[in-house]
């Protein structure tokens, strides 16, 4: 059974930045698309970033410019570099991988960004 573990998460202040990371657990695994959901309190989960094996990504428009996607495809890895953090920006991000950002295989168990104001 393949699980996707995060780190990276945490609490930072409007402005600050913070890299999550997403490691699949098993050697082999291998997946077109990754990349990270996010859902805030009240709200329905959104696509925030996803970047397929050959490089390709896709941004949500309210991170584009802030947040950059990146894969180690020999690491199973994928990253979520986040800069200039809003308040807004406070939820828990899931990583996922699979077929297509909208065809999910696999979710991480997710980890908390906070952003203070």
């Amino acid at each position: 059974q393949v699980q996707l573990v995060e780190s990276g998460g945490g609490l930072v202040q409007t402005g600050g930045s913070l890299r999550l990371s997403c490691a699949a657990s098993k050697s082999g695994f291998s997946v077109n698309a990754m990349g990270w959901y996010r859902q805030a309190p009240g709200k329905q989960r959104e696509l925030v970033a996803a970047i397929t094996r050959d490089g390709s990504t896709d941004y949500a428009d309210s991170v584009k410019g802030r947040f950059t996607i990146s894969r180690d495809n020999a690491k199973n890895t994928v990253y979520l570099r986040m800069n200039s953090l809003k308040p807004e920006d406070t939820a828990v991000y899931y990583c996922f991988g699979g077929n297509r950002a909208d065809f999910v295989h696999y979710w991480g168990q997710g980890t908390q960004v906070t952003v203070s104001s």
